[in-house]
């Protein structure tokens, strides 16, 4: 049990780091529709979020070791599991929708002929509002997750307090900025919470890979 709680601990440490070097080197829309840039730009884009997608699954392999470690006898911990993998479903359709279909609507428009041009520009504004509102989803539920987390790490100790303090506070600003819309008027935020929540995963990673007991 101990060696499972380890290997928690290191998918949580391995998907954050993975987490905040896409954000690093997310490029901006900047060259994007420029014939000249739009292939360097696109596949950075597409590099960046497979990455990110491979980034997920290690953030859910540790999410499960993190639940049973905060939450063994208590609901919260399971409940933050179950949430928090809804959330990444979530997001993997907007990494997708972003890094994976972006360029290619990128690329139609950039191509098309100028009788075309509109019909594509709608298909991308459309897979922009597509990806926002799969983000929205995550930020929403993982904070949550986090949040019961948090709750359960300050009520039993299982890991510092700390932690669960800090978790509670970054869950519960979250989703006040989201449904306050705070994220989607200064995008900055947004970008600031998903660092947040990438320190807060480090953070129970590391403390559970030195945890000695589970």
């Amino acid at each position: 049990m101990n060696e499972n709680v380890r290997v928690s601990g290191l998918a949580l440490i391995a998907g954050s780091l993975g987490v905040v070097v896409t954000l690093m080197l997310h490029p901006t829309e900047r060259g994007l529709f420029d014939p000249a840039q739009v292939e360097s730009v696109t596949r950075t884009m597409i590099a960046v979020h497979s990455l990110a997608l491979v980034s997920l699954p290690l953030w859910f392999i540790g999410a499960r070791g993190l639940s049973r470690r905060v939450g063994s006898d208590s609901w919260l911990g399971e409940l933050g599991f179950v949430i928090y993998g809804f959330a990444l479903a979530a997001m993997m359709n907007a990494v997708v929708i972003d890094g994976l279909a972006t360029p290619g609507l990128a690329r139609a428009i950039v191509n098309a002929t100028p009788d075309k041009v509109v019909g594509w520009e709608i298909a991308f504004n459309h897979n922009v509002l597509l990806d926002q509102a799969f983000m929205s989803v995550f930020l929403v539920a993982s904070s949550v997750a986090i949040g019961l987390w948090s709750l359960a790490i300050v009520r039993r100790g299982a890991l510092a307090r700390a932690l669960g303090i800090f978790g509670c506070l970054l869950g519960a600003g979250t989703v006040i900025g989201q449904f306050t819309g705070c994220l989607k008027q200064y995008p900055h935020i947004f970008v600031m919470v998903l660092i947040g929540q990438a320190i807060w995963f480090f953070s129970a990673g590391v403390q559970l890979y030195r945890s000695k007991t589970a």
